[in-house]
């Protein structure tokens, strides 16, 4: 026998346990990265957190939930005028949230009247001394639909600017679901019934954004 067949013979096993120490320090980490990776669910809150905020995604898993509280809540225009007049901040606590600037929900049948920039006035029988308008696009201004159910708070957003495009991606939802065939030139004249909300800054003068809308 040869020197070097010793040689040879002498580092096998030594290979072997060089590589069985390898391998198991391979398997260790890949392991510990195993145990240390999250399963994210596409367009669940995590998916949103890594992708980033998407307004939209925000506003079309919101408003369903929006627009049923909204119904579900929804005063009648008469009776709601009726107690702003006799006591505007115990109406605005009993109907409302939101604290210096509540947001009211309502529902009232009216006669549409001129309209300029997709919002239209409409007159209602027993409330002429109040002017009623209601939006129906294209543009949907403000953040009341966001602000309706009182729980959607600052905190949950990364800033002002999240918070903010979390309430246009709400009325974006909004109008891709109720005004998206809404016919607003033919309106002046008709019949029209609304489910909404108004933020209160002056009793008599509503801005309503509706979350359902039904034209006769």
């Amino acid at each position: 026998m040869s020197a070097t067949d010793i040689s040879t013979r002498s580092l096998k096993p030594r290979l072997g346990r060089r590589g069985m120490l390898i391998g198991a320090t391979v398997l260790g980490v890949l392991t510990a990265i195993a145990l240390d990776t999250t399963v994210v669910t596409i367009g669940s809150e995590q998916d949103m957190r890594v992708a980033g905020f998407s307004a939209d995604t925000y506003g079309a898993a919101q408003f369903p939930r929006i627009r049923d509280d909204v119904i579900s809540r929804a005063v009648d225009a008469k009776t709601l005028a009726n107690a702003l007049a006799k006591d505007k901040k115990a109406a605005a606590e009993q109907y409302g949230t939101g604290g210096a600037m509540p947001v009211l929900p309502v529902e009232l049948t009216g006669t549409v009247g001129e309209g300029k920039g997709g919002i239209y006035d409409v007159t209602v029988d027993g409330l002429e001394d109040i002017r009623i308008r209601v939006q129906t696009g294209p543009a949907i201004n403000g953040t009341d639909l966001r602000d309706a159910p009182g729980d959607i708070a600052f905190g949950e957003f990364k800033n002002q600017i999240e918070y903010q495009d979390a309430g246009a991606g709400i009325n974006r939802a909004m109008k891709s679901e109720i005004l998206q065939d809404l016919d607003r030139e033919s309106l002046p004249g008709k019949t029209i019934s609304i489910t909404g909300v108004f933020k209160l800054i002056n009793p008599k003068m509503w801005l309503i954004t509706p979350v359902e809308v039904q034209v006769q």
